[in-house]
């Protein structure tokens, strides 16, 4: 079978599209990054392409809100782009800011009410490594064979909170929740900093209805070897020396297609 090709759709203020590029290369995907603009010029026709990925950064300098003027412009101007990839049994990943563009587009709403993203209840910038683990009836390609990762984050706006307690009630029982944050040394409920942001049920990533739409706030594309973990194994925060990478989530994508 011919390679999947992903699409890397970046804007004015993102900063991780090259490594999301390379993380798909490096899966075994045929990778594109394409400005968004392009695509509203139709110079790329997205309807080739398998994988859809909102990489992580500053989309127009997160003016107004993080996410928000990109998500507007997806919404006036692109707005059949997600639908393509959710229609056709595709796949979309939005990493940081590209969770926040599609929590902004209403994509991990439930029936029951909606997902909002807002600033950290810390009112700062975090940034730092945290443990992640995932549910174990969450139901998404992106997550599967991850029990319990590390990563890196870095944002000012990643508080995932609900309309109702209601809404969290069954996205959990829905498996949409695909990542939580964990405690660093033991199995109690994480508080800050190993919950970084307040995020309601320590909530780290959701899927849509269909489970082919995932959004995360951590970096996956930031902890692809080792070396790319600024504290060393072994020392505080304790990642063990076998920890899972960040590329998992990108292969299972990419095998997605296999």
């Amino acid at each position: 079978m011919a390679r999947p090709k992903a699409l890397i759709v970046f804007a004015p203020g993102t900063n991780c599209d090259e490594e999301a590029l390379y993380c798909f290369q490096k899966a075994g995907a045929h990778a594109d990054r394409v400005l968004v603009s392009d695509l509203f010029e139709s110079q790329v026709d997205y309807r080739e392409y398998q994988i859809l990925a909102f990489p992580g950064g500053f989309s127009y300098g997160d003016c107004i809100a993080a996410g928000r003027i990109l998500a507007n412009y997806l919404e006036t101007q692109l707005a059949d782009l997600v639908r393509e990839f959710v229609e056709k049994d595709k796949l979309v990943i939005g990493i940081c800011n590209g969770f926040q563009t599609l929590a902004r587009l209403g994509v991990f709403n439930a029936d029951v009410g909606r997902i909002t993203l807002e600033r950290n209840e810390s009112l700062k910038f975090e940034c730092r490594w945290v443990r992640m683990r995932v549910p174990d009836n969450a139901d998404t390609i992106f997550v599967r064979g991850i029990t319990d990762i590390w990563m890196p984050i870095g944002h000012g706006e990643g508080r995932v909170l609900a309309s109702s307690p209601a809404v969290i009630d069954s996205l959990m029982a829905d498996g949409r929740v695909a990542l939580q944050y964990a405690p660093h040394y033991n199995d109690g409920e994480p508080l800050y900093p190993e919950n970084p942001n307040g995020s309601e049920r320590a909530i780290a990533g959701l899927t849509d209805t269909t489970k082919r739409i995932f959004g995360l706030m951590p970096h996956p594309e930031r902890f692809l070897t080792a070396g790319h973990c600024f504290v060393r194994l072994g020392t505080h925060p304790k990642i063990p020396a076998n920890a899972t990478l960040g590329m998992k989530v990108f292969q299972n994508a990419v095998g997605y297609f296999s």
